[in-house]
Order: structure tokens, then C-alpha cells, then sequence
């Protein structure tokens, strides 16, 4: 079995059940799902959508820089969205905290996500 190590940052919301923030097996950094909690409250951002979707952004990369990484080193972002009619918005937003070449990507209309969250998204990184 490969080496794992588990990768904590508690500028990232803790895991709210049975699972890490992310897992690093060799180069890649398999990173759990985020949802826009703040990590200092362990509360939801707000409702708007665009600073859920950037909340999302900062979790995702305090996990990736406790990893030895950034967003840059992404190579697979999913994004699951209660409602796609958000999937340009988070575009806008993606264009502002990544540049090209842009990772791969899946979007994924979801009926409900943890906390009553409008969107989440989780990846893997390679360092």
C-alpha cells in the first residue's frame, strides 16, 4: 500500500464527520469536499452564492497550501450547485482565482448539499 498522509489546516473548516480534509498518497492530494463554512465559526458564509462560491475557493486552497500546493496545482475540480442556473457565476468567479491552463472539470446538479450549502466542491492535486 502506498504512503498516506492525512493533511490538516485549521484555516479550513474541520471535517464534520468521518473523513480528512484530504489525503496526500505520494504527489497527489485527493481533497474532501468544502462547502462555504467559515473556518473560525464553523458557520455558513450567507446565502449569496458568489461569496459562497469564493468561501469555497479560500477552503480549497488553505487545504491545498497545508498540502505544499495551491489552487494552481489542481488538476480535477467538481462542483456540485443546488441549482445550476449558477454554473456562469461560478465561471466568473473560477476565472478570477485560477488561470489557464484551467483544470479539468465536472459541474453536477445536486438536490441538496450539508448545511443547506448552494454549492461544494472537492478535487485532486498534483504537487
Amino acid at each position: 500500500m502506498p504512503n498516506r498522509a492525512v493533511i490538516h489546516t485549521e484555516h479550513a473548516p474541520e471535517a464534520i464527520g468521518t473523513y480528512s480534509q484530504a489525503i496526500k498518497v505520494e504527489n497527489t492530494v485527493y481533497l474532501s469536499g468544502q462547502i462555504p463554512l467559515l473556518p473560525s465559526t464553523m458557520t455558513m458564509i450567507s446565502d449569496d452564492i458568489g461569496e459562497q462560491i469564493q468561501q469555497v475557493f479560500d477552503n480549497l486552497n488553505a487545504v491545498c497550501e497545508a498540502a505544499g500546493g495551491s489552487l494552481a496545482s489542481i488538476v480535477k475540480l467538481n462542483i456540485y450547485l443546488t441549482d445550476l442556473v449558477h454554473f456562469s457565476r461560478v465561471n466568473e468567479i473560477m476565472a478570477e482565482v485560477f488561470s489557464e491552463p484551467y483544470p479539468a472539470r465536472a459541474a453536477i446538479g445536486v438536490k441538496s448539499l450539508p448545511r443547506d450549502a448552494q454549492v461544494e466542491m472537492d478535487a485532486i492535486m498534483v504537487l
